[in-house]
This record gives structure tokens, C-alpha cells and sequence, in this order.
């Protein structure tokens, strides 16, 4: 069947996608459908490298997805790439439980052996012995709002050797922003970038991944920022690749606390910070 949808991969399994609803039951891929398949097949190109630079040096490949929601992302990646090798496990970390026991079942029926699904929050999931101490890869998909801060937090604390993030829906920056913005308005020039509501809902976005970039730069990791796909496709499309090298960029942490200081946002320090 695979040969006449040309949009998917020829070793891809037809009926997962069928049961993620990426392909109808009949086996067709509609526009919407094939817009996120799009998407995903992209990030697997940005996560394939990664992975196969972690197997050249050990076997015991582990990958968290966090904030996994129906797991969309985890079993792609173990069909194209964990299925077809011996090696490796992959952890979707999801905090609801009828989400959870779907792909617990899903996995199963596939034989995707190499799966767990976890019920856990973040603080849970960080010291869960479901869990190895050390994560090689953490991927975070469209996690909403500080639900990819909490994704950063576990990868930190789990000496993650990657991190992939696709940032979601940043409100938290952006309602202090609106919180703060009279305040704001006699402390620095620089409130006019938030001023008018749909600058601040903007801005704020923009200056949540600022942040987050600094904060992985301060503790060890090199980034690549891109857009993971068009912008006709999705616009909630930044992509934060992060690779952990040990050396912290020396003015990160500095830049960072300024940053906060100056925009007005001192109270989100230890989001930031620690």
C-alpha cells in the first residue's frame, strides 16, 4: 500500500499510522493529515543523526518524550529507526492516564517492545526508578506553555546528551508581561515591543525561547535554532536542538538575569535560573 502514497516512507508501518489517524481507516492520507506527517518526518530528520551518533558509541540508547500526549513523535521514531535494530529503549512521559494506557495498548499490538509509557509528572518522572538516571536524547513536541521548561528541567537533571524542542502556545512570559506593563512603562523604553496586546502575546513567545536558549547555553550545550517546517504548515514552529558539549557559554547566565531584570520579569528567575 505504501508504494502508492509516495509521502510515506517505505518502511513505515501502515497500521500505525492508521491507528494514530494519520492514514483513514481505507488507507488514505487527507490535507490535514498529511501536513503533520510532514512535520513529524521532518523532525525525524533533524533526531535520525543524533541517534545513530549515540549508537556508534553505546548501545544502550535511551529517548524521553516528554510531555508525549498520544505519543505521535516516540513511535514514529521506533518504527523508522528503534524497530529494524536490537538496541535502545524509548520513555513517553505523559500526565494523562487514558493517553497513556492508549499507547501502552498500541505499543503492544505493534510488538514495539522497546516502549514504556510512564504516568508521571515532571518532578515524579526526574526521580521515577521507571526511569535510567541518564537520558541520552529528550524530545519535547509541541509541548504547551511551561510544559517545555518542565521538558528542559528533566533533561538537565538527567544529563540529557540531546534535547529537541518544539516549543508550544508561551503564555507565561507574556501575561507577566501584561501583568507588569505599567510598572514597565516607567522603568524601561523598551515596554513599546509589548505595549499593544498582540505585540506582547508575540514578543512574549519570542522571548520565552530567548530565555530558554540562554539557560541550556549556561549549562553546557551548544543550539542550533530553526524553523522545523514552512511557516504555511504550522506557526508554531520554532525547533531548539541542543547539544550537550561541557563547556557553558561563559556570558549566558549573565545575559540572562539582564534580561530578566530589565524587561521586568525578575520574578521568573528561578524558572530560569538554578
Amino acid at each position: 500500500m505504501n508504494f502508492i502514497i509516495p509521502e510515506i516512507k517505505p518502511e513505515q508501518s501502515v497500521e500505525l499510522l492508521k491507528e494514530l489517524h494519520i492514514l483513514t481507516r481505507d488507507g488514505k492520507l487527507n490535507q490535514d493529515s498529511r501536513r503533520k506527517l510532514k512535520q513529524v518526518y521532518h523532525l525525524f530528520n533533524f533526531i535520525e543523526p543524533l541517534l545513530k551518533e549515540i549508537l556508534a558509541e553505546h548501545e544502550n540508547l535511551t529517548l524521553a518524550d516528554h510531555g508525549a500526549g498520544k505519543s505521535y513523535l516516540g513511535f514514529i521514531i521506533y518504527d523508522l529507526f528503534f524497530k529494524a535494530r536490537q538496541a535502545g529503549h524509548i520513555y513517553g512521559i505523559e500526565t494523562r492516564e487514558e493517553l497513556v494506557a492508549k499507547s501502552r495498548e498500541l505499543a503492544e499490538r505493534l510488538g514495539f517492545g522497546r516502549m514504556s509509557f510512564l504516568n508521571l509528572s515532571v518532578e515524579d518522572s526526574i526521580h521515577a526508578s521507571a526511569l535510567p538516571e541518564k537520558i541520552d536524547v529528550v524530545t519535547a513536541l509541541h509541548a504547551c506553555n511551561t510544559a517545555t521548561d518542565d521538558a528542559i528541567k528533566f533533561a538537565l537533571e538527567k544529563q540529557a546528551r540531546f534535547i529537541v524542542l518544539v516549543p508550544c502556545c508561551q503564555a507565561e512570559v507574556a501575561a507577566l508581561l501584561r501583568k507588569n506593563k505599567n510598572q514597565s512603562f516607567s522603568r524601561t523604553p523598551l515596554s513599546e515591543i509589548w505595549r499593544h496586546p498582540i505585540h506582547t502575546r508575540e514578543f512574549g513567545s519570542m522571548i520565552t525561547n530567548v530565555l530558554r536558549c540562554l539557560q541550556l547555553e549556561s549549562h553546557g550545550y551548544q543550539l542550533t535554532v530553526t524553523e522545523l517546517v514552512g511557516w504555511e504548515h504550522s506557526m508554531k514552529n520554532e525547533l531548539i536542538v541542543a547539544r550537550y558539549t561541557g563547556a557553558p557559554r561563559k556570558n549566558a547566565l549573565e545575559r540572562l538575569e539582564l534580561i530578566l531584570h530589565e524587561l521586568n520579569l525578575d520574578e521568573l528567575k528561578s524558572r530560569f535560573v538554578y
